[in-house]
Order: C-alpha cells, then structure tokens, then sequence
C-alpha cells in the first residue's frame, strides 16, 4: 500500500514505515502530524485518485528530528570586471517517519 501526499506543496510518494525528509514543519521532535491531502491511493492494485484529493484519506506521520541539508555554493563572477561573490546556503528539512496510512 502507498500514496502521493502533498506536504507543504511538495509530493511525496509514501508507504508505511518509510522515512523521509520534508521542508522544515512547526512541530516539536515526537510530534504526530497528519496530513489529509492525499492525491492517490493505492491499495493492493486498487487505486482511487483523487480530484484534486482522496476523501477521507489521511496519512499519519511521527516527527523524528529536524536536520539541515549540505551546504550549496553560489559562486558568481563575470569576467575581466573584477566582480566575484560566493554564498552559502543550508536548507533546513525535518525528518518523518510515516506510521499509518488510512483510507
């Protein structure tokens, strides 16, 4: 069994017991969420797609720590005009580890 959930504007393709990174949430380590905007749902071969989501839908999910990504460089420059800048960036992710997925 597994479904496409839209977390934060990002789909996510989930099946129970499965860990993933999503954009940082408001929510405290050990937190349950749930997220009711499930666009598909497949169960054993039986697939119901939502229009635009499943109704009665919900996937259960447990907050398991709030990390940050690698570092990305931005390095621009234009040549013989002595103009160079390097930024940095973090992005900051939470991890979920997906508990139920209710129909």
């Amino acid at each position: 069994m597994y479904a496409i959930v839209d977390i934060q504007g990002q789909q996510f393709r989930v099946e129970k017991d499965q860990e993933i990174f999503v954009h940082r949430l408001d929510a405290n380590e050990g937190d349950q969420l749930d997220f009711e905007k499930v666009m598909l749902l497949d169960n054993d071969g039986k697939i119901n797609v939502g229009a635009p989501f499943v109704g009665g839908a919900k996937i259960t999910a447990k907050v398991l720590s709030h990390d940050r990504g690698d570092k990305v460089l931005i390095f621009k420059k234009k040549r013989r005009k002595g103009y160079q800048t390097l930024n940095g960036h973090r992005q900051d992710f939470t991890k979920i580890l997906i508990e139920k997925i209710t129909s």
